[in-house]
């Protein structure tokens, strides 16, 4: 095979927008993954987006990514939460078609010219004189390239776990990648274990709905992607979703098996994501809790399985059937695939540098749940970075490297590459500062113009972003100067309701009108949120911490941070300030806590 610009190893979530974006750069990119039609399969959830991980989709796409136009033209249910609450906190979430997902994403990569998929499984890394070559396949071919983007998932020595059965395979119906693990440590790389799992897999028309809570889609959805037209949308009929709750009795089924769960049996060493438990977690660690939220959500409006949002578990098959069965709707349920956990390798990504590449090896990146995330949408936008900049490693040009107040996205990049997980990490709108400014609204202002520098937005899809940048401007000023602007500040007025007392208003669109009310509410709040941040940063880090202080006892600190400083018990606000999943409004908790208390 001739040689290729960019290699990457893995073609899932991240893998595949590492390989459109250096495709689309312009370079000879070949695509190795363990079987085509397995790429970007949705191994759990048949969603994407949803809190925070809506506005990492929206960044995704402003830089010219794919994941939003997908999940627009696959979408089932689009819904956005936190409806009622600030513009800074909604997001979207969309329900899949999820076959046609990973079908229409294959599709998007058969499609680019300078793509070429390879079947087989990486066992080795090329790399000569610190700088990666290329790698060697499991059956002995060598294949070149100047750069090498892994994306491996959750595949690296992947054993998946049902009761005390134990196979190898990174999801079911797919085996694992046993060789490189060996590779990256005789490289020096270090490696650690994590683990996720999945919920069964439910018949859907066993399932009594009558007797279940129905969760409609937004009335009005808006498409996901910037490309994406608005009107005909949706682009597919839309499927019914609904909500029950497990019980007393749900529990008490779980507490009888715990003693076959591979979980509580130690089977299992690597720790999953704090933020997607297991029901065996849930049960055992809220113990005071009489019943957990479950979401049912149709695989697709033909499809014959439902996904039990809120169920992942690895109990014996057996014991899924029981506790299933005792929850409201499910008395009759039929489970057509079980439950069941992943265990794999992943890289502390504090060995990677800001783009993305590795610290040891010159041309070799890292994305995805390799660097120890969870979730589609993390490994998607660090699919992306990785892909970018080693595209641009190869033409020799500057790197992308955002800013924590350009995008949710570097505020993920940063906390990995900065402070490393000691947990599979979830991106939050309140690990960021910003998080008043970053909103998903606006991702194509702040993050378009990036984008086309590197290649990935088109001049004319800039000029928009532009012309639209610049009416808001524009808008925003002629109101202050009609003094209107302080009466819009209000939140009981909208733009449009100005009109009467403001003959001089021209028409807007929507999507304008809707960003002028935001900046003009939110202008005064961003700028004293991050003044006051400025001053509470780094000027505090020399603060002591009292070394008897109770964490849980400051106001308003989350089940997690108070758990993480617990356990580290740091002696100094900057000491905490850098522990992994400590956000910025955990030390802002706790600074007001020690101001209150005297102790600081």
């Amino acid at each position: 095979m001739a040689n290729a610009d960019v290699i990457v190893v893995g073609l899932g979530h991240a893998g595949c927008e590492a390989a459109l974006a250096a495709a689309r750069m312009g370079l000879a990119v070949v695509g190795v993954t363990l079987k085509a039609d397995r790429a970007a399969v949705m191994s759990c959830n048949p969603a994407i987006g949803g809190t925070a991980k809506g506005h990492l989709v929206r960044e995704l796409d402003a830089l010219g990514g794919e994941m939003a136009r997908v999940a627009d033209l696959a979408g089932t249910h689009f819904l956005t939460l936190n409806a009622s609450k600030g513009p800074a906190v909604r997001a979207t979430r969309v329900l899949c078609e999820r076959d046609d997902y990973a079908r229409l994403m294959q599709a998007a990569l058969k499609a680019e010219p300078r793509l070429t998929l390879v079947e087989g499984e990486v066992h080795a890394l090329l790399v000569e004189d610190g700088q990666v070559r290329g790698v060697r396949l499991g059956d002995g071919r060598e294949l070149q390239a100047r750069a090498v983007v892994v994306t491996t998932g959750t595949f690296l020595q992947a054993v998946m776990h049902v009761g005390e059965v134990r196979d190898a395979g990174g999801r079911l119906g797919d085996g694992a990648a046993t060789g490189l693990s060996d590779s990256l440590r005789a490289l020096g790389f270090e490696l650690g274990r994590f683990k996720t799992g999945t919920p069964a897999r439910l018949r859907r028309d066993s399932i009594d709905w009558a007797r279940c809570e129905p969760q409609p889609g937004d009335a009005r959805p808006r498409p996901f992607s910037l490309r994406t037209p608005a009107a005909p949308f949706p682009l597919r009929p839309q499927v019914a979703c609904a909500v029950t709750h497990t019980s007393e009795h749900t529990h008490r089924v779980v507490r009888e098996h715990l003693h076959l769960s591979p979980l509580f049996q130690g089977a299992i060493v690597g720790r999953g994501p704090r933020y997607c438990p297991s029901l065996e977690d849930k049960v055992v660690r809220f113990a005071q809790r009489a019943r957990h939220t479950v979401f049912l959500e149709p695989e697709g409006v033909g499809s014959e399985l439902v996904y039990p949002a809120g169920l992942s578990t690895s109990l014996p098959a057996e014991a899924q059937l029981r506790f299933l069965r005792t929850i409201a709707g499910l008395e009759a349920v039929e489970v057509v695939r079980y439950g069941y956990a992943v265990e794999y390798d992943y890289a502390p990504p504090t060995q990677l540098r800001p783009t993305l590449e590795t610290r040891r090896v010159g041309g070799l990146f890292f994305a995805g749940q390799l660097n120890g995330t969870s979730g589609y949408e993390e490994a998607a936008f660090q699919g992306l970075v990785a892909g970018i900049n080693a595209g641009l490693a190869v033409q020799r040009a500057p790197p992308l490297v955002l800013g924590r107040h350009e995008a949710h996205g570097a505020v993920l990049v940063d906390e990995l590459v900065s402070r490393g997980v000691d947990e599979p990490f979830r991106m939050l709108t309140s690990r960021s500062e910003h998080r008043l400014r970053l909103r998903e609204g606006n991702a194509d202002l702040r993050l378009r113009a990036h984008g086309h520098r590197v290649g990935l937005v088109s001049a004319e899809a800039l000029a928009a972003t532009q012309t639209r940048q610049r009416r808001i401007a524009d808008e925003l000023g002629r109101l202050e100067r009609a003094r209107l602007l302080v009466k819009l500040r209000r939140p009981d007025v909208t733009w449009a309701s100005l009109a009467a007392e403001d003959p001089g208003r021209a028409p807007l669109p929507d999507e304008v009108a809707e960003e002028v009310e935001i900046e003009a509410r939110y202008a005064g709040y961003i700028a004293q949120a991050e003044a006051a941040w400025m001053r509470r940063g780094e000027a505090h880090d020399a603060w002591q911490i009292p070394p008897r202080l109770r964490f849980g006892e400051v106001r308003g600190l989350s089940a997690e941070a108070t758990e993480k400083l617990e356990r580290a018990r740091p002696a100094t606000v900057g000491h905490a300030r850098r522990l992994p999943g400590i956000t910025p409004a955990a030390v802002g908790l706790l600074l007001v806590h020690l101001k209150r208390t005297g102790a600081a």
